[in-house]
């Protein structure tokens, strides 16, 4: 399912980038908004049948922009209870509109079931199979809560593999030799006579060293998820009460000079034969952080991330059309808020 999805966006991209320009942040967000719901929901959103997916995509979609404005009642606490800039009602409106398409799917699930319909077992199927050992909860998981765990899968996965995506692109964009490399990789593995397969991934390992350096210097979540301390500890010389809040900045961790040599330049040869990966055994790159509570997509993101990029770079020759970059060394690579 997953590798049609994206054969189908790449396909539709070529056809609306035939006059050159192209806006490949909007076909990047759409994409993984479709691969998250064919993975829990075994829905294609964007079907022309389909009158929820658009629906639940812009309200999904103006969430996510609310969220990400930045909040002067963050900064001014008094300002909360007013709002100025209507970022709670907002956010509140459209976080209402998501939980009620999403209850509409679950019900819809509930009832194909009674009906004795083949179950798809995604991962809506198998959170309504589940039956906890009575340590959350006793028997099959509320569907109040079933609700929430989908949205926060949509939540946790729409953004961060577009934006990821979406800085590999603008890197290799700005440094056409590596761009170069990674195309002769394509064409020596796969060919140009045939589609980009998962099975290739594990063969293109100049197209890995380009996702591991993307990793390193633009990490979707700069400071990870937030944990909590479960007791008073001493780290490094620092005294930290039980219950304090505590953030891993793994940005810093990816551009740190004691690390990397360099750090701020993007050279995808560092991570060549090197045995360094991104699934939270290597402290030195933990994109989706480690341990138990490690992000729960990153496997996702390990197969659908580098198969779309692989096939962005296959099928279509990319170059800056901006007359405004007067080389490619003048594109802006700042982090900025919109």
């Amino acid at each position: 399912m997953s590798n049609r999805n994206i054969e189908d966006h790449v396909e539709a991209a070529k056809a609306r980038g035939e006059s050159g320009k192209l806006n490949l942040p909007h076909y990047l967000f759409r994409m993984s908004f479709n691969l998250v719901g064919n993975r829990m929901l075994s829905r294609d959103l964007f079907d022309s049948q389909s009158r929820e997916g658009p629906e639940f995509f812009q309200a999904m979609d103006k969430f996510i922009r609310w969220g990400g404005k930045p909040n002067i009642a963050d900064f001014l606490p008094f300002l909360k209870w007013l709002d100025p800039q209507g970022l709670k009602r907002n956010m509140l409106r459209d976080m209402g509109r998501t939980i009620e398409i999403v209850a509409r799917f679950v019900n819809e699930r509930i009832e194909e079931h009674k009906l004795g319909k083949e179950k798809a077992m995604d991962f809506l199927d198998v959170l309504l199979e589940f039956e906890d050992d009575g340590k959350e909860w006793h028997g099959k998981i509320p569907h109040e809560k079933i609700i929430i765990i989908i949205m926060e899968m949509f939540f946790g996965g729409l953004e961060t593999t577009s934006t990821t995506i979406e800085w590999a692109m603008a890197e290799l964009l700005r440094k056409p030799e590596t761009m170069k490399k990674v195309k002769e990789e394509l064409n020596i593995v796969i060919g140009q006579n045939r589609k980009v397969e998962e099975s290739d991934i594990d063969n293109l390992p100049y197209l890995q060293a380009v996702l591991k350096e993307t990793f390193r210097l633009h990490p979707a979540v700069p400071l990870l998820l937030s944990r909590n301390t479960i007791q008073d500890t001493n780290f490094m010389g620092y005294h930290i009460p039980k219950n304090t809040q505590v953030f891993v900045n793994a940005w810093a961790i990816g551009r740190d000079p004691d690390i990397r040599e360099d750090p701020m330049a993007f050279k995808a040869e560092r991570f060549l034969n090197s045995n360094i990966d991104y699934k939270g055994q290597n402290f030195e790159l933990i994109p989706f952080g480690s341990g138990r509570r490690m992000c729960v997509g990153m496997p996702l993101a390990h197969r659908v991330i580098p198969f779309c990029l692989a096939s962005l770079i296959h099928y279509f020759d990319w170059e800056l059309l901006d007359e405004d970059f007067t080389s490619t060394e003048s594109l802006d690579m700042s982090e900025r808020l919109e």
